[in-house]
């Protein structure tokens, strides 16, 4: 069954044919360490993390390549204002280097607790300055960039097509690059390769160059490691809606000057916005972000719920964000687990290899319609309410837990809850399915006094700890 992804460059959804059999490459721009990532960016890796889930599951050996971004990420996108890490540094009390390596950290934490799967290679920014240098050197050879007296800059109109990925009008893209104006550059839309240190200034993050001291750009350091770990032309690069017009415009634009092949990149995927209350997209610069932690953690609500949520909402739509929805995210996937529960409650042994083939081509058909996550979670109800066997039924949902990444085995095999608690649960379950209600409530009881609350929903019955 072939797979078809929204090709951003192309403008519409294409098959997926790698440029090596069996074989995809695939490069996601990571987070600015100097800050939590917030539910909005955390939306994009989930994606991200669901389009790997998905090649693997069609059979593909996947090279997943995610940067960090520890320098050069200026707090203007247009190359002027304070570079973030070392905003973050003054905010903070400690160094460039301390706030890097903190907020690295916390990024891995928080996409564990998504259960996202981590890439094969990082690829920090500060390990790779001399990638980056090589490749402005490249393009200065080719006749791309130009000096002012703040840095290195490439020249937007001596590479054609300079709009592609973005579709809008050279006009309507120069108009956004004067909201942040710099005299020196000759194209509004020129962009920063390397950046000077102040004069008279020590920065925390510098390193010399044939053009002076100083630090690279935001877009040159996706370019250089990309290039460096999946060649000069490669499968999907992955990242926010809001990417488009600047950051990967930008990447593009020196890639395919500097090797000097078109297409670099195969297929451009971007994720819809996290909007809260009125429409406004959650972001940091809007100081209306909330983290993991905050929003769930703090709560006592399963990060898995956020992760549910997105799934709920396909990936290039706008999703929105309130109390209100998570509440009924939370409720959806308590009842989720709790059905897989009952099944696992009444399964003799292992049923990895009864897997109904009419449900899996359902749900294959819907997570390779550009990852149409909605639908493939209807086919996971669609396989509770089948005919199938109970073990059956659960071998379905836990081979699509695959690509959703949900931990349902965790729920029905491996023991959140304990042996003799599910087992209970699922005697309960059926009792009141023969409306054998005085069973129902002694089971009821009897739970209680091992410590676990029953909640019987209209969206099912709901077990949890006391």
């Amino acid at each position: 069954m072939e797979l078809k992804l929204y090709n951003t460059l192309a403008g519409k959804k294409e098959v997926f044919k790698p440029i090596r059999r069996g074989q995809a490459g695939m490069y996601a721009c990571g987070p600015t360490v100097y800050n939590y990532a917030h539910l909005g960016n955390l939306r994009a890796y989930l994606f991200e993390d669901v389009l790997k889930r998905v090649l693997l599951y069609n059979g593909y050996k996947v090279k997943h390549v995610m940067n960090v971004t520890d320098v050069g990420h200026l707090s203007g996108d247009r190359d002027m204002g304070e570079d973030k890490l070392e905003k973050g540094a003054r905010r903070e009390g400690k160094s460039a280097w301390e706030i890097a390596a903190f907020y690295t950290e916390a990024f891995k934490k928080d996409i564990a607790a998504l259960n996202i799967l981590p890439p094969d290679i990082w690829c920090k920014a500060t390990d790779h300055i001399k990638e980056q240098i090589d490749l402005i050197r490249i393009l200065e050879k080719k006749g791309f960039t130009y000096i002012t007296s703040d840095g290195v800059y490439f020249d937007t109109s001596k590479f054609k097509d300079y709009n592609k990925l973005s579709h809008l009008k050279l006009e309507e893209l120069k108009e956004g690059a004067r909201v942040e104006k710099n005299p020196e550059k000759k194209n509004p839309t020129d962009f920063a390769l390397w950046k000077f240190s102040p004069k008279n200034t020590k920065r925390q993050m510098e390193w010399p160059s044939p053009w002076g001291t100083g630090f690279p750009g935001w877009h040159i350091e996706c370019s250089a490691m990309a290039i460096k770990y999946l060649g000069k032309q490669f499968d999907i690069h992955c990242g926010g809606i809001d990417h488009v017009n600047i950051h990967h415009t930008n990447e593009l634009a020196q890639s395919e000057a500097a090797n000097g092949k078109s297409p670099w990149v195969r297929f451009w995927l971007h994720n819809g916005f996290l909007n809260i209350a009125g429409g406004k997209k959650m972001a940091k610069s809007e100081d209306n972000f909330l983290t993991l932690d905050k929003a769930l953690v703090k709560k006592g609500i399963d990060p898995l719920v956020y992760r549910y949520a997105a799934l709920g909402t396909h990936y290039r739509k706008p999703m929105e964000y309130s109390e209100p929805a998570v509440r009924n995210a939370k409720k959806g996937f308590d009842h989720l687990r709790n059905q897989v529960r009952e099944l696992a409650s009444g399964r003799p042994g292992p049923a990895e290899k009864r897997i109904d083939k009419k449900l899996k081509e359902k749900f294959l058909a819907a997570v390779n319609d550009d990852l149409n996550t909605p639908k493939a979670l209807a086919v996971v109800q669609e396989a509770f309410r089948s005919k199938l066997k109970n073990e059956d039924k659960l071998a379905a949902i836990l081979d699509f837990d695959r690509v959703l990444g949900l931990k349902l085995g965790a729920a029905g095999e491996d023991g959140e809850l304990p042996a003799e608690i599910r087992k209970l649960f699922g005697d309960r379950e059926r009792a009141r399915k023969d409306l054998l209600w005085t069973e129902s409530d002694r089971l009821r009881k009897v739970l209680e006094t091992r410590g676990y609350i029953i909640e019987d929903t209209k969206e099912g019955t709901i077990i949890r700890k006391s």
